[in-house]
């Protein structure tokens, strides 16, 4: 339980006392990599109450935001920070090292802030639509940051870290290959009993294209970051809205 507790102050801002995670190891963070759509679930069933409520009392546009809101709230914002900082870098048509620097820097550029708009923006949208689905927005809202949790250990395995040091140096090319595929698993198998074949399949598609991003961060920055596993978890998590509501209609 230990390892839940670590994924959960790694991942969220959900209050988990100091005292229950002080005498882990450092190398247990990434043998619990398995936690992580355990951890997407939690995020996922508080953003799906807030979406419910709001629906009833201020009307399904409100709703949407106020669950992006909310999604923000539990994860300190702290993807959509590696989403930012990582377009800044990938996006500033500079050499590998000045990139890095780039994704270093607090302050947010011009790529950062389009970025966090059309991501907003696209989950927004996605929930509306879905919501009009006769399965409706609420399973997906669940299994958006599940998929994302799972998924970003696509970007660990056998990867290899950019940087010299910092904090995605904990999972990054250090999760074993039965904690890879463990984590999978629990990703598809919580999607299935959530949001059936259609979230299962809105998830093999993200997988896809999932390669395809590390595919282009490997190339450009020569390996992962933790700014770049952040911008995974948020770029998959409204991919699979899409998806879905692709193959929703």
């Amino acid at each position: 339980m230990k390892q839940l507790f670590a994924a959960m102050q790694f991942m969220t801002r959900l209050p988990v006392p100091a005292s229950w995670t002080a005498d882990l190891p450092v190398d247990s963070y990434a043998r619990g990599i398995f936690w992580l759509p355990v951890v997407g679930l939690m995020v996922g069933v508080l953003c799906a109450l807030v979406f419910d409520l709001a629906q009833h009392w201020f009307g399904i546009p409100m709703a949407a935001l106020l669950t992006v809101v909310a999604n923000g709230l539990v994860t300190g914002a702290f993807h959509l920070d590696g989403m930012a900082d990582t377009c800044d870098g990938i996006f500033s048509a500079r050499k590998r090292e000045r990139m890095l620097e780039i994704m270093r820097d607090s302050r947010i550029g011009t790529n950062g802030a389009l970025a966090l708009i059309f991501a907003v923006a696209l989950r927004m949208a996605a929930i509306m639509a879905l919501s009009q689905d006769m399965m409706g927005a609420i399973p997906f809202i669940v299994c958006a940051p599940v998929v994302s949790r799972a998924l970003v250990s696509l970007l660990m395995y056998r990867q290899h870290y950019a940087r010299e040091e910092g904090m995605g140096n904990v999972f990054i090319g250090k999760i074993s290959g039965s904690g890879f595929v463990l984590t999978l698993l629990v990703g598809v198998l919580l999607t299935l009993a959530i949001a059936g074949l259609t979230g299962v399949a809105a998830a093999l598609v993200v997988c896809a294209l999932a390669f395809g991003y590390r595919a282009k961060i490997n190339h450009t920055l020569g390996g992962q970051t933790g700014d770049t596993l952040g911008c995974g978890i948020e770029l998959f998590e409204w991919l699979f809205f899409l998806a879905a509501l692709g193959l929703a209609r």
